[in-house]
């Protein structure tokens, strides 16, 4: 029997690749993680940048707890089975009256990852929607196997390479992921999808959390995972340890020596050294 999910949600994410919008918490905790990151931000000088947008979840104990949120991992296990990784967390944030904006694509093209059982768990800290460049898909298109992908690195492209489909996507078809401040959507590693600006007067932001089972490998060099769920009985990944104060000098070192090692297996073939190197023109 689903822990969370309902035998219509997981059928589905079977068929559609895609389920949404799932309640994970009140509105009033999630703008309350927004402020904790705003609060953060605050004292760094500006929003968070380059690789503090990749697996934050080890530098900062709210989000550490909001990737083993029970609501969450109930949802992935519904889909994955008990034993699961937090493979990676980025933030989506597009600030208001922004360009910035998230082309077709395929989370699986530079993963490294040996199968396509992954699914992201994107999690509002604000309203998304229309009107401030909520993530749209496909649905269905996690049928297709891996499409080919042209790198673009577009200053305002958040991903990492800039990449988009080099296939004419049927915009007709896509499907708007409206989500309240607290809610989810959950979608498939082969989906496409993607967002566009935001230009309303507030910030959107989300955090995006990829889980995966613990028996797939990384296929492209070494590398880690935070085991959120059951255990690990493969060891196919280092294992990451869990924040107990924002930005430990401890876990800030290691949170660069993984941040350069999941660049080299996203970056591979680009000479783009790292998510703080200028030619990846992150945001």
């Amino acid at each position: 029997m689903p822990k969370l999910l309902t035998e219509a949600q997981i059928a589905q994410y079977r068929d559609l690749g895609y389920i949404s919008p799932i309640p994970v918490m009140a509105e009033r905790e999630a703008l309350a993680l927004r402020a904790e990151l705003e609060r953060i931000e605050a004292g760094m000088g500006g929003p968070l940048r380059g690789d503090l947008r990749h697996k934050s979840h080890l530098l900062f104990p709210f989000l550490a707890g909001l990737v083993r949120h029970p609501r969450i991992l109930d949802a992935v296990e519904d889909l994955y089975g008990p034993d699961l990784f937090c493979w990676t967390s980025n933030f989506f944030i597009k600030e208001p009256a922004a360009p910035s904006f998230v082309s077709w694509h395929q989370d699986s093209t530079y993963w490294g990852l040996s199968a396509p059982e992954i699914v992201t768990a994107w999690v509002a800290l604000t309203p998304s929607n229309a009107e401030n460049g909520a993530m749209a898909v496909i649905p269905g298109s996690h049928k297709t196997d891996q499409i080919p992908h042209r790198d673009t690195f577009d200053r305002h492209n958040l991903l990492t390479r800039g990449q988009e489909v080099a296939v004419a996507v049927d915009e007709a078809q896509q499907v708007p992921l409206v989500l309240r401040p607290g809610e989810m959507s959950l979608h498939h590693v082969r989906l496409v999808h993607g967002s566009a600006p935001n230009p309303s007067g507030d910030r959107r932001i989300g955090f995006a959390i990829r889980y995966i089972p613990t028996h797939l490998r990384q296929l492209e060099g070494e590398d880690s995972a935070t085991l959120v769920r059951g255990a690990d009985r493969y060891g196919h990944f280092e294992l990451e340890p869990r924040p107990d104060s924002d930005m430990d000098p401890a876990l800030v070192a290691l949170h660069k020596k993984i941040a350069e090692r999941n660049a080299r297996i996203l970056y591979r073939g680009t000479g783009v050294a790292s998510f703080n190197d200028p030619q990846a023109l992150r945001g």
